[in-house]
C-alpha cells in the first residue's frame, strides 16, 4: 500500500510517481494511508493547521477502516461464515463501508438507519447491494441500535456492534495513529495537537492511544456538539447486555439534544469511546456549534478546495479554536471523516443553489449565445 507522506508532487522517480497509484488485488486493500494536507488560508498566521482527509478511502469515509476491521475480526473468530448476513445500526458511513466490504467478500448486509439521516446514504447502500431498514427519527441512535439488535436475534444475523467491538479501536491503533506519526516524522514536523470528534469513538480511542504512546507531548483534543455535551457532562452512560455481550446503550444519554453534525455524537456514549475516556487519552474537550460547523465546511470548500462533510467542518472548527490560543510555530492536525457529497440533501447545502443566480445570469447574458 502507498505511504502518506509530505511530497509536493512527483519528481520523476518510480517510487514517487507510484506512491498512491499501485495495483491492488481487491478494493479493501485500498483502505487507509489517507493524505495529510495543510490548510493555508483559515488558520491564524504562524500556526500550522493540517487535516487528515479520510474521504480518500475507497467509499469516502473513515468508516471504511472500521468496516474492514469488523469483518476481518469476525472472519478470524468464526462468527461470520461464508454467505452469512451482517447487520448494523448506522448513521450512513459505517453502513456504506460495510456494504462495500460485504459486497467484495460475498456477504449479505442489512443496514438499520434512522430517518433523520440523509437519503443519499440509503441510496448508496442499496446500490452496493444492501437492504436498508429505516427507523423513526424520534427514536434517535438508540432506536436504530435496538432495532438492529432485535433483527439480529430474530434472524441469526451477525451483529457488527460498531459501538462496542474491540476491533474498532484496535484497527485505528494499528493504522490511523501510526500513519499520522510516520507522516509527521517524515516531514520533520512535531505534532503538537491532534483534534478529533467521535461517532463510535474508535478513531479517538485507537489512534489516540497510538499517538500518546509514540508522541507523549502531543495534546489530544476531543470535540462534541454544544447541544450534546455528553462527555463534558461527566454523567455515565447506562449499558446492557445484548446477545451475550455487555456494552450496548441501555437508553439515551440525559444530556443529548438533537444536533446537525451527522455521524458525530449519537444520543449515547459508545462503549468504544468510553474505553478511550477511561484511558484519559484526551487533554481537553472543545464544544462546537452546529451552524458554525457547517459554515466551516463551506469555508474549507471555497477557500481550500477541501470538500468535506459537516463532521469535518466541526472538527476543523474545534482545531481553529486550538489554533487561536496556540503560540506561533504550533502544528495542529484535525481529522476530516468524510466527503460533502454525503450531505447534499441536508442543511449543509441549503444555501447552495442549483439554478443560476443574478450574477450568473448577467454573465450568461454578456455574450449572444442562447439569448
Amino acid at each position: 500500500m502507498g505511504t502518506c507522506g509530505s511530497r509536493e508532487g512527483p519528481t520523476g522517480s518510480v517510487d514517487e510517481i507510484t506512491d498512491r497509484c499501485r495495483v491492488y488485488t481487491d478494493i479493501t486493500k485500498t483502505v487507509g494511508q489517507t493524505p495529510i494536507v495543510k490548510v493555508n488560508r483559515l488558520a491564524p498566521e504562524g500556526v500550522n493547521l493540517y487535516v487528515k482527509l479520510e474521504y480518500f478511502n475507497p467509499l469516502s469515509s473513515v468508516k471504511d477502516r472500521l468496516a474492514l476491521a469488523i469483518i476481518e475480526a469476525a472472519e478470524a473468530s468464526g462468527e461470520l461464515k461464508p454467505g452469512g448476513t451482517v447487520i448494523e445500526a448506522t448513521s450512513g458511513n459505517t453502513g456504506i463501508a460495510l456494504a462495500m466490504v460485504c459486497a467484495q467478500r460475498g456477504y449479505k448486509f442489512v443496514a438499520v438507519i434512522a430517518a433523520s439521516f440523509s437519503v443519499e446514504r440509503r441510496k448508496i447502500m442499496r446500490m452496493l447491494g444492501a437492504k436498508v431498514v429505516v427507523t423513526p427519527a424520534p427514536l434517535g441512535g438508540t432506536g436504530m441500535v435496538q432495532k438492529a439488535e432485535e433483527l439480529a436475534a430474530q434472524h441469526g444475523f451477525f451483529l457488527a456492534r460498531q459501538f462496542e467491538t474491540e476491533a474498532n479501536a484496535a484497527y485505528h491503533k494499528k493504522t490511523t495513529g501510526p500513519e499520522i506519526l510516520a507522516a509527521f516524522a517524515r516531514a520533520g514536523l512535531k505534532l503538537d495537537y491532534w483534534v478529533t470528534g467521535y461517532g463510535t469513538g474508535g478513531t479517538f480511542a485507537g489512534a489516540g492511544e497510538a499517538i500518546k504512546a509514540g508522541s507523549p507531548d502531543t495534546k489530544i483534543i476531543l470535540s462534541e456538539p454544544k447541544t450534546a455535551p455528553l462527555v463534558t457532562s461527566g454523567k455515565p452512560q447506562d449499558r446492557k447486555e445484548v446477545l451475550g455481550k455487555f456494552g450496548a446503550p441501555a437508553g439515551a444519554h440525559p444530556e443529548w439534544k438533537a444536533h446537525p453534525i451527522q455521524g458525530w455524537t449519537p444520543n449515547f456514549i459508545p462503549k468504544v469511546c468510553e474505553d478511550g475516556l477511561s484511558q484519559k487519552l484526551h487533554d481537553e474537550v472543545v464544544l462546537v456549534d452546529g451552524k458554525e460547523s457547517m459554515e466551516t465546511a463551506i469555508k474549507l470548500a471555497q477557500k481550500e478546495g477541501i470538500f468535506c462533510g459537516v463532521s469535518g467542518g466541526a472538527t476543523v472548527l474545534a482545531a481553529l479554536e486550538v489554533c487561536r490560543k496556540a503560540p506561533k510555530g504550533t502544528n495542529v492536525l484535525a481529522m476530516v471523516p468524510d466527503t460533502a457529497e454525503r450531505y447534499m440533501s441536508t442543511p449543509l447545502f441549503e444555501a447552495i443553489e442549483a439554478e443560476m443566480n443574478a450574477e450568473e445570469k448577467a454573465l450568461f447574458d454578456s455574450t449572444p449565445l442562447g439569448k
